[in-house]
C-alpha cells in the first residue's frame, strides 16, 4: 500500500498541497482526477521522490520515501512522467531494457534478458523490437515507455497522464492492458486521467483532487454523479449507469 500522512508541498513559495492524507489500495488501478493545477501531478512526483516532500510521511509498503535507499524504491516504484526525454535513435528493444536498470546496475544478465522479452511480448512491441523510437507511431512510443516501466518489475506503476497526444483507440487499448496489468500481474497501477470517462471503465479505485487537496473518492458508482462533477470540475454534466458502467457526458 502507499500511505501519504500529513504530506503539503510548495513550488516558489506558492503551496500546492494542503495536509494530503491518502492511502492507494494495492493490486488494483487507482486514477487521480482533477482540473489543472490541482496538485495531481505534483503528488505523484513526491510519492516517486523526484521531488521530496518537506512535511508529513510517505510510505510505500515498508519503505519510508524520504529516507530509503534510491535503489530500494527503484525496485518497489516505477514512473513515467508526462514528458521523457529519450534519444529518439534508441530502439525499442534498448528502451525497454533500461527498465531493469534498478536491478543488474549495468551488468545485465539472463533473467534481465527475459524480463525485457517477456515485456515486449506483452506490449506486442516483438514486431518493432529493433525499431527506433523516431520511425513509431506516438501510441508505440507510449507503449514501449510502458513496457520499460513493466520491465522494471515493480511492485507499483505510477503514470502522469500517459493518455496525452493517443488517439481514442490507442487510449482504449492502453487502458484495458493496464487493467490486465493489474488484474493478472498483481501491479498496482497510480494513473493520472483527464478524461473521468476512462477512470470510470478502467480505474477499480477514483481519487478526486481540487486545489491541492484530496477530494471524496471511492468506485465509479458510487463515486461519480452530477454534484461531483459540478464541485470537483465546475461544470455540469449528465451522468449515465448502463449495464454496470458509468458514463459521464459534459
Amino acid at each position: 500500500m502507499i500511505s501519504v500522512t500529513g504530506v503539503s508541498h510548495d513550488l516558489g513559495g506558492t503551496m500546492v498541497l494542503h495536509d494530503i492524507e491518502l492511502e492507494i489500495p494495492k493490486g488494483k488501478v487507482t486514477a487521480l482526477i482533477g482540473p489543472n493545477g490541482a496538485g495531481k501531478s505534483t503528488l505523484l512526483s513526491l510519492i516517486a521522490r523526484l521531488a521530496r516532500h518537506r512535511t508529513g510521511r510517505i510510505m510505500v509498503d515498508e519503505l519510508e520515501v524520504g529516507v530509503c535507499a534510491s535503489n530500494a524504491l527503484a525496485r518497489r516504484l516505477a514512473i513515467l512522467p508526462q514528458s521523457s526525454e529519450i534519444a529518439p535513435r534508441l530502439t525499442i528493444a534498448e528502451l525497454v531494457a533500461f527498465g531493469r536498470y534498478p536491478h543488474h546496475l549495468g551488468r545485465p544478465g539472463k533473467h534481465d534478458r527475459e524480463k525485457v522479452a517477456e515485456a515486449l511480448t506483452l506490449f506486442d512491441l516483438d514486431p518493432l523490437a529493433q525499431r527506433t523510437l523516431d520511425t513509431v507511431s506516438g501510441g508505440q512510443r507510449q507503449r514501449a515507455l510502458l513496457a520499460m516501466i513493466f520491465a522494471q518489475d515493480t511492485d507499483y506503476m505510477l503514470l502522469d497522464e500517459p493518455l496525452n497526444n493517443l488517439d481514442i483507440a490507442a487510449s482504449r487499448s492502453l487502458m484495458a492492458l493496464l487493467q490486465r496489468l493489474a488484474q493478472e500481474h498483481r501491479r498496482t497501477v497510480v494513473i493520472v486521467l483527464h478524461d473521468i470517462n476512462y477512470a470510470c471503465a478502467y480505474a477499480d479505485h477514483i481519487v478526486t483532487m481540487k486545489g491541492g487537496q484530496i477530494g471524496p473518492q471511492g468506485d465509479a458508482e458510487t463515486l461519480v454523479d452530477g454534484r461531483l462533477m459540478q464541485d470537483i470540475f465546475g461544470t455540469d454534466a449528465v451522468v449515465h449507469r448502463i449495464g454496470g458502467r458509468t458514463f459521464v457526458a459534459v
